[in-house]
């Protein structure tokens, strides 16, 4: 059998920036609007949740934004990060296509989370905030965020949505063993979790409703900052280093994609390998296939509507023009609890709507055959989430396969599983269901979009 091969990158290439996709977009993405007037906001209103180095990045056009040497310090802990050739796994398929992932699961967090954490930390110390409210949906963020805050000595507070604090308890003890405080959200800490748990007493909780928690939080203590592990254009920005190493990398292999595929709830990891590839070819580059891939129980890139909403469930934050299947929708309470978000980050919905990139919706249990499939293969047990990208990678492959066509596959593998093998147990016993949504709720949920002006 073939080994699969693994490029590295030297220390020394750790990018000395990140890309920023706003500077090569054909159409400018439509601006944050204030839910109370209507009009584009200003750093004046982001400035109670965001230190103003952030909101200057959410709102930059410049292509290159310069990482900062404490940035880039911590980085080298596992950056650059390899990327395979699964050719065990080609193999196993018998595809003539050739498949490569890059594998974002060897941070101290297991995942891509901490490309934007470490970030977003160093830039809250250096206003001088001493505390980070935040949410997190299956862990990784919370986990990540958690280790820059032990970093960059700020205390952490976690909104962990409940589903997710009932399934993954080692996500849980993994933040605290970096010092933050995680609670089940909704939870009795503020007024609106206190709201929420009057008239729903035995909710899975929902992304949009640990973002309304910690952003009240910020919003109530001066000393105290939000942060956002997915969707905002400075998130995106970070994870950038992804697609910008990956670049490199398949120079190395004398290779370029011709489908990039990357799962998405919020938008980030999606972003941080696509982007870098997008970028370039609105550049004139060559023009790659490029595939967001979400949950069938969740798809708001597929099923949702493009428009302005909240960006939580409580409607504290400003309004951002993306693909929501509406503030107040619920999803289902699967295992991929990263990608169970109402909406899709702005810029990622953006480049849907204007046909740069494709969107995919797959069911969780493809998503685990194919996790494990990849796994019995590769070696490597993916996240739930990142199993979305491995499955339709798998089935790009087995059509080229079909077809008799040779095509080079890239696809992000975001995170490893090692907190998530009771899913995979679910899933190997036979109890793992595919969940789907309920449309009625959806309907509801989309007729409540906030009425905004035409543009």
């Amino acid at each position: 059998m073939s080994d699969s091969i693994k490029y590295f990158l030297p220390e020394e290439k750790i990018a000395k920036s990140w890309y920023n996709i706003v500077a090569d977009l054909p159409a400018p993405p439509a601006p944050v609007l204030h839910p109370g007037t209507g009009q584009p906001i200003g750093p004046d209103d982001l400035a109670p949740l965001f230190p103003m180095a952030l909101i200057g990045q959410e709102v930059s056009a410049e292509r290159d934004i310069e990482i900062p040497k404490p940035v880039r310090d911590v980085y080298r802990m596992w950056r650059p990060s390899p990327l395979y050739r699964a050719r065990r796994l080609e193999q196993a398929l018998d595809t003539p296509a050739k498949i490569y992932y890059k594998y974002e699961g060897g941070s101290p967090a297991g995942s891509h989370k901490p490309n934007t954490a470490v970030a977003q930390a160093f830039y809250n110390r250096e206003e001088g905030i001493k505390k980070i409210s935040t949410e997190t949906g299956a862990g990784q963020w919370g986990s990540s965020l958690a280790f820059a805050g032990a970093l960059f000595g700020i205390e952490i507070s976690v909104f962990m949505v409940k589903v997710s604090y009932d399934q993954k308890p080692y996500r849980r003890a993994m933040m605290e063993t970096y010092g933050a405080n995680c609670v089940a959200s909704p939870s009795n800490l503020t007024e609106y979790g206190r709201a929420v748990l009057a008239s729903d007493p035995d909710t899975t909780g929902s992304l949009g409703m640990a973002i309304s928690e910690a952003v009240e939080v910020a919003a109530k203590n001066d000393d105290t900052k939000y942060a956002l592990g997915s969707v905002l254009n400075h998130v995106l920005l970070h994870q950038t280093v992804i697609g910008m190493e990956a670049i490199e990398q398949m120079e190395m292999a004398d290779d370029y994609p011709d489908i990039i595929i990357g799962c998405a709830g919020g938008g980030s990891n999606f972003a941080g390998l696509g982007f870098p590839f997008v970028g370039a070819k609105l550049r004139g580059g060559p023009a790659p296939t490029v595939i967001a891939v979400e949950p069938a129980a969740c798809p708001s890139l597929t099923r949702g509507t493009f428009a302005y909403d909240f960006g939580d469930t409580g409607h504290f934050t400003p309004l951002v023009k993306m693909h929501t299947l509406g503030s107040t929708f619920v999803p289902p309470g699967f295992h991929a609890g990263g990608l169970r978000y109402h909406g899709m980050a702005p810029l990622v919905s953006h480049l849907l709507h204007l046909g740069e990139i494709e969107a995919r919706a797959v069911h969780q249990n493809p998503c685990f055959e194919a996790g494990i499939q990849f796994a019995r293969a590769e070696g490597i047990i993916p996240a739930p989430e990142a199993t979305h990208a491995v499955r339709v990678a798998i089935d790009e492959a087995l059509k080229c396969k079909v077809e008799g066509t040779s095509r080079t596959i890239l696809f992000n593998l975001s995170g490893h599983g090692h907190f998530d093998m009771a899913a995979y147990d679910e899933f190997l016993s036979g109890k793992l269901e595919d969940k789907d949504y309920d449309a009625e709720k959806l309907d509801s949920a989309l007729a409540a979009l906030p009425e905004v002006a035409a543009e």
